[in-house]
């Protein structure tokens, strides 16, 4: 991250009551979500891919709930990574007609 030219090396901090807290020049990683979601929504898919050849097992000691937790967990990262991709494209979509339009003068 670039600094402005009047403040090359200015440290950020943020105080939260008798505390000061320096801020971190970095961006972050993931701002949507999306990749997130997704690598969370395929973690629950692999669970459940490797639990079936287990499910005679899990019959036996009442633990069927495991398949289904993880079933759920897919399907639930399902819809969530599809409202997060929407979100993204969205906010893509109001991002690119900001800079189409051009910018009114303020009147004064």
């Amino acid at each position: 991250m670039d600094h402005p030219p009047d403040r090359p090396n200015e440290i950020k901090t943020h105080e939260i009551g008798r505390r000061t807290y320096i801020v971190a020049d970095v961006d972050p990683l993931d701002v949507d979500g999306v990749r997130t979601v997704a690598v969370g929504t395929a973690l629950w898919l692999v669970a459940f891919v490797l639990l079936l050849p287990f499910a005679g097992r899990l019959a036996d000691t009442d633990r069927v709930w495991w398949l289904w937790t993880c079933l759920a967990g897919f399907g639930l990262g399902v819809i969530g990574w599809d409202y997060c991709r929407r979100r993204r494209n969205r906010r893509h979509e109001r991002e690119a007609e900001r800079r189409r339009r051009p910018q009114a003068p303020a009147s004064g």
